[in-house]
């Protein structure tokens, strides 16, 4: 199959690719691809061998977009760098994935400036953004928009969210230089379960610097179909995006069902939502309230995956299935799942273990071999590093990460199952767990909670509800009222941020 972009652009080449909310008109399928064109020619001319690495620090726009596909027309990887990061955090990523180049768009240009300085050896450019003029711009402009003559594939290298630590480096080995031609490996297999295809209209709510986020836009475009990319997400405007642009699908993470939920009932009520017909949701822990109230609204249009930045398997679930089967995360359709207790010995059904995958490429975290063998079994199988069960129909349920278990009086105490039983009180918005040294037990949780507005005597109340709801091991004794609960853009808890903030 031929680079959907390229194909698209020669056949349709007005055909609309992106939408970048706020922008006067859409970005042609021709423009897109004169676009990557001109810098793929530019990363040749910065001299990127094979295998080399660039970093990229943008903020939601078409440049990524087509800095992605030059990437994989020009052999190289391509890691973008998230713009929330501070100085330091930004030159750990630039140092560990050995950039040869980082590219900058105009709107950061002064971090760009402070990047150059703190990483000497490395070559920053600053590219243009909304009109605005940068050192690597006018190189571009003199570049060809037509194709390189030795093009060859490259790929993307991302980065873990670092709930836990630092962020990790996901790398594999890069596909045969020839398979530039074929569709590329980031949007191939979400074309393919998802069904993009040259009718979707997508609507882009998250930051592109994550990987569900960018890819699905890669896909979307791979397919023929029409992104809408939002700069930042509003619950409100997400709305009304929906129906503007007659969007049939879209993608979410658990913390903007939550905010679409806190809108008013009348707002709620004008979404018409006629063409939406498949809103995906991932990267975070979905309550059954949350989902159950969602479902309620949008009707069973919901459909849920479970992977991660690592690739080494996902699992979907729509939203009948899941009624049946409320808190699954479904069944597999990338890779084959296998359950595994302390010694990799294969679980059976419904009994807990770590998660693993077989049956597809491995990953490697990107000059930490050590960190590669504790997500790896002993048969080779690979994990995202969860903990969970299959029920005897195939289908999967998430108790925990690993990373996040706590281990009190020998015993596993998983927090995600304490978040769940304290966010059933109907004071208590949202809760966040984690676990802290104890003379007695060796760790014991610990519980941020942030309490629904106007409630009194949340501690109390809440002792009560634990007393009634959990064992007396998983009972936090240590209750911590917080305004709101430390997350990355897609939703996930930062528990690593909620130790800091423990007296």
């Amino acid at each position: 199959m031929r680079p959907g972009l390229r194909d698209w652009a020669e056949r349709q080449p007005a055909r609309p690719a992106l939408l970048m909310e706020g922008a006067t008109g859409p970005i042609s399928y021709a423009q897109l691809e004169a676009r990557t064109n001109r810098i793929a020619h530019a990363f040749a001319a910065e001299n990127l061998a094979r295998g080399d690495h660039v970093a990229v620090l943008a903020g939601n726009g078409a440049d990524i977009v087509a800095l992605c596909w030059a990437a994989w027309r020009s052999g190289v990887y391509l890691t973008p760098l998230p713009i929330t990061l501070a100085l330091p955090e930004l030159r750990y990523l630039v140092d560990n994935c050995e950039a040869r180049l980082v590219v900058v768009d105009g709107s950061h240009s002064e971090t760009g400036r402070l990047l150059a300085a703190e990483c000497p050896s490395v070559t920053v450019r600053t590219l243009g953004a909304e009109g605005a003029g940068g050192d690597w711009e006018a190189v571009l402009q003199r570049m060809p928009n037509t194709p390189r003559p030795d093009e060859n594939a490259g790929s993307l290298m991302m980065y873990s969210s670092g709930t836990t630590g630092a962020p990790k480096g996901i790398t594999r080995p890069l596909p045969s230089a020839d398979q530039h031609h074929l569709l590329p490996p980031f949007a191939r297999d979400l074309v393919e379960i998802f069904e993009l295809d040259e009718d979707t209209r997508y609507l882009s709510t998250a930051p592109l610097y994550h990987a569900a986020a960018l890819r699905f836009v890669l896909a979307t475009i791979a397919a023929g179909g029409f992104a809408v990319v939002m700069r930042r997400f509003d619950a409100d405007r997400a709305l009304a995006l929906i129906d503007m642009h007659g969007l049939t699908h879209s993608q979410w993470v658990p913390t903007m069902f939550k905010r679409l939920l806190d809108l008013p009932a009348d707002r709620r009520a004008e979404l018409d939502g006629s063409t939406h017909r498949r809103a995906i949701h991932g990267a975070a822990p979905c309550s059954v309230a949350l989902k159950r109230a969602m479902i309620d609204w949008w009707g069973p249009i919901l459909v849920e995956y479970y992977s991660g930045s690592e690739g080494v398997g996902l699992t979907l679930i729509d939203s009948e299935d899941w009624l049946s089967r409320p808190g699954s995360v479904g069944r597999a359709r990338k890779g084959v799942v296998h359950v595994l207790g302390p010694n990799d010995d294969e679980l059976g059904p419904d009994e807990t273990g770590r998660i693993f995958f077989s049956g597809l490429p491995q990953f490697h975290y990107h000059g930490e071999p050590e960190k590669t063998a504790s997500r790896t079994s002993r048969q080779g199988w690979q994990s995202f590093g969860d903990i969970g069960h299959v029920d005897a129909d195939g289908y999967l349920y998430l108790s925990d990460r690993l990373d996040d278990m706590i281990i009190s009086g020998g015993v596993n105490v998983y927090p995600q199952e304490i978040e769940v039983a304290i966010e059933a009180a109907d004071f208590i918005l949202e809760c966040g767990v984690v676990g802290v040294p104890d003379p007695e037990f060796d760790e014991r949780p610990v519980a941020f909670v942030v309490p629904r507005a106007g409630e009194a005597d949340i501690v109390t109340r809440l002792r009560h509800h634990i007393e009634r709801t959990l064992g007396r091991i998983k009972r936090p004794r240590d209750i911590h009222i917080v305004d709101a609960l430390p997350v990355t853009p897609t939703g996930k808890l930062l528990r690593r941020k909620l130790r800091d903030m423990i007296p």
